[in-house]
């Protein structure tokens, strides 16, 4: 019997190289939209901003514009707007009892009461503002600090009015200085909450230790990080100023004649409401429209830059 041979085992065939699998690929976050982009994207913000940059730019521009001088009387006494019965087109808006044309005022009227507004805000927003970041940076300071805006907030912005005119006389400058000085503790409150808030992050902690100046802490993290909820609430204040500048020239503190206010030529139209109603209507609509369309576009500040509101 003949002895056979055992072949030799075949090699293993070699096993397919694995292929690595395909790592999903992370999704891209949405491209943040420029905040003016996601402003002008709301219908009722870029209206209430036309508007406003409307009436602006006629103010401005009212010496250039102004079909008449809106100190000089004519004989065109209380001459109805154009769209009334007997309205004329000399006269767009009509006169008033003196015989002054109603549109060449309320567009310098309009240029006086931003002017206002805008100095008061930016006075006391500043201030306010400044007051609050450093009374939240520097704690020890804090309850003194704070007691005084006490006190300022129980000064209605009347009261603050009559006090100034009181002491400097019916004008301008007074009914700045007491609106300025009732924005100061709002703001320096609002300004403190969000001061503390920001002050109790990590990050403060972590410049502090690698030895940043407080400057430079103040600068960098705090202010950066609270100015645009300042911001917003600047902007919503700015009606409110609006609306309260025109009730101290109602009153008779803030405008002398005969420079035009809109409020002191709602005040001076009170006198006609029953034969003559538009004298006082057209500038208290024009007071309306721009507190109306100050808020509006506020409101829509508020929703683009605060960060708890983005979706």
């Amino acid at each position: 019997m003949s002895a056979t041979t055992s072949r030799p085992p075949e090699p293993a065939a070699a096993a397919p190289a694995a292929t690595a699998a395909p790592v999903p690929a992370r999704p891209s976050a949405p491209p943040r939209t420029a905040w003016w982009r996601r402003l002008l994207s709301d219908r009722a913000a870029l209206l209430a901003l036309v508007v406003l940059v409307a009436i602006a730019g006629g103010a401005l521009l009212a010496p250039w514009i102004a079909p008449y001088d809106p100190a000089r009387s004519s004989r065109a006494v209380m001459t109805p707007p154009v769209w009334a019965e007997r309205g004329t087109w000399a006269h767009l808006l009509g006169t008033d009892g003196q015989g002054r044309d109603i549109f060449s005022r309320l567009l310098h009227g309009a240029r006086l009461t931003l002017l206002i507004g805008l100095v008061s805000v930016g006075i006391g927003g500043f201030v306010g503002s400044l007051i609050g970041l450093l009374s939240a940076f520097y704690r020890r300071i804090d309850p003194f600090v704070m007691r005084v805006v006490d006190m300022l907030l129980s000064f209605p912005a009347i009261l603050l009015g009559l006090a100034m005119v009181a002491v400097f006389g019916p004008g301008v400058v007074p009914v700045i200085v007491a609106l300025a000085i009732a924005t100061v503790p709002d703001c320096a409150r609002i300004a403190r909450s969000i001061g503390v808030s920001v002050m109790e992050q990590e990050f403060m902690e972590a410049g502090r230790a690698v030895g940043l100046s407080d400057f430079a802490l103040f600068r960098r993290y705090l202010l950066r990080n609270c100015i645009s909820s300042i911001m917003i609430f600047i902007s919503l204040r700015f009606g409110q100023v609006i609306l309260i500048g025109a009730a101290l020239s109602f009153l008779g503190l803030g405008a002398r004649p005969p420079a035009a206010e809109l409020g002191m030529m709602a005040a001076q139209g009170r006198d006609f409401l029953l034969f003559a109603p538009h004298i006082a209507v057209i500038p208290s609509a024009a007071i309306f429209v721009i507190v109306l369309a100050a808020n509006i576009l506020g409101d829509a500040l508020r929703d683009v830059l605060d960060p708890r509101l983005r979706s």
